[in-house]
């Protein structure tokens, strides 16, 4: 049982990969395990043993994600309430993306990942959830179908990136702006293409979207093509069609 009462999925844990409902049956088990001796750990803590921590973290992630379908990461504060609407926005907007054909990924967490992973998967769509290790926090939401969990950021981020086709930013934090501001310089700098950035909600936007656009943009800091990279909206429906969108203009030109 989760936390709140609710029966929690049936799950199986492979390592640091979680898969839930459908996914976790899988025809073979990992079973063998490479036992070591006691002995002396400070190995355990050098900087040559951490290159292999983050070398098993990039190889766990392209493996269960290689074969993902075309999906979008959506954004989101781990603190908005069950009742509150940007929750009810998060759920319709997986909903939304499950419908249209996409998986959805999110932070794992709860709050307004929770929601696009809820409403992904009651719509029958792929859930997914990236987790990292914090000293705060609670572990993958219920609503993940296939969750990892990793040690360093920067491995995953570039899952977020590198499996996703756009990204869709609820109010969030200082998480979700760090993420933001991430996409938007891997799009400006032609790191990632055809890879709209939407922001949704423009209550909450809305100011730093002025100030980008007005002080930013104003200071010659970024040009008119930089600020056009970002798409304002308060309705599900323009978000998802700006995601299809640009999926279309992705398949035309490969």
């Amino acid at each position: 049982m989760s936390t709140d009462g609710v029966r929690r999925p049936e799950e199986k844990q492979r390592g640091p990969v979680v898969l839930r409902r459908e996914r976790r049956n899988e025809p073979t088990t990992t079973d063998q395990r490479l036992l070591d001796s006691r002995g002396p750990s400070d190995w355990v803590h050098t900087d040559p043993w951490r290159v292999m921590r983050i070398q098993a973290e990039f190889v766990e992630g392209f493996g269960m994600l290689a074969e993902l379908p075309r999906a979008v990461t959506v954004f989101g504060s781990a603190r908005t309430g069950r009742d509150h609407i940007e929750y009810a926005q998060g759920r319709a907007l997986g909903t939304a993306l499950a419908e249209a054909g996409f998986a959805v990924i999110t932070g794992g967490g709860p709050g307004a990942m929770e929601a696009a992973n809820k409403g992904c998967s009651e719509a029958g769509g792929f859930s997914v959830g990236l987790g990292i290790e914090l000293p705060f926090e609670q572990g993958l939401n219920d609503w993940v179908d296939l969750g990892i969990n990793f040690r360093y950021f920067f491995a995953r981020k570039t899952m977020f990136v590198k499996y996703s086709q756009a990204f869709v930013c609820l109010p969030g934090g200082f998480g979700t702006l760090d993420e933001l501001f991430e996409a938007l310089t891997l799009v400006q700098t032609k790191k990632v293409t055809k890879f709209p950035v939407v922001l949704l909600g423009t209550e909450y936007w809305g100011g730093l979207y002025d100030w980008i656009a007005n002080t930013v943009l104003g200071a010659g800091k970024i040009g008119e093509k930089d600020l056009a990279l970002l798409h304002l909206t308060d309705d599900v429906d323009d978000a998802v069609k700006i995601v299809q969108e640009a999926w279309r203009a992705w398949e035309e030109a490969h």
